[in-house]
């Protein structure tokens, strides 16, 4: 983002999950952050986290207050990143048991399928946003079981997918708005300055 340039305004989903750590974390990055728990809220926003809790509860509320469609229409143009129970809305297929969702990312995904051992454990694994290992807060966490295609795989614990992104669209099955890393939050702000960037350029050519 130039200096001279507005700052990017995030809208967080805030139902469940911790959605304050998210926005702390954002803030220290330069961005504006907005709660979101209407469709005005999503409109004002550059850019949408998904957080954690529980994906039928926070689907529920998505279309109880109209935001299911909203969202829906929001992504095909500007950057969405969930987190856990997000991941699980972004994605197409999901399983034990099987659920609706957004279906705006090509991958299948088993709820809780690491199972309660994971209930709050720390790991590091691999990742390509930088050579150092990333520290992975696991919770319930769902498992990435396959992704389609043009989705890269940015990250991986246990030779499974736990950061993927195609295009606009960013989704991790840990946590890292509970950890000191900023590197996943950093790429996000660096995914949606690129898409207004694009958008900016296209209106110009208009």
């Amino acid at each position: 983002m130039k200096a001279e340039d507005k700052p990017p305004r995030v809208g967080i989903l805030a139902v469940q999950g911790d959605f304050a750590a998210h926005a702390a974390l954002l803030r220290s990055l330069g961005a504006e952050t907005v709660e979101v728990r209407t469709v005005a809220d999503l409109e004002a926003s550059d850019g949408l986290v998904l957080p954690g809790g529980e994906s039928t509860t926070q689907l529920k509320f998505l279309k109880e207050e109209g935001l299911f469609d909203a969202i829906r229409k929001f992504a095909a143009a500007k950057p969405v990143f969930g987190t856990c129970a997000g991941a699980i809305l972004l994605a197409t297929d999901v399983r034990h048991p099987a659920q609706e969702s957004l279906g705006l990312l090509e991958m299948t995904v088993v709820r809780n399928a690491y199972g309660r051992q994971l209930a709050s454990d720390v790991f590091w694994g691999w990742s390509n946003l930088h050579a150092a290992p990333m520290e992975m807060v696991f919770i319930r966490a769902p498992v990435i079981e396959k992704v389609g295609p043009g989705i890269a795989v940015l990250a991986e614990y246990g030779g499974k997918p736990v950061l993927v992104e195609k295009e606009n669209l960013l989704a991790a099955t840990f946590h890292p708005e509970l950890t000191s890393d900023t590197r996943v939050h950093q790429h996000f702000l660096d995914l949606l300055d690129r898409k207004s960037t694009e958008s900016e350029a296209m209106s110009a050519r208009r």
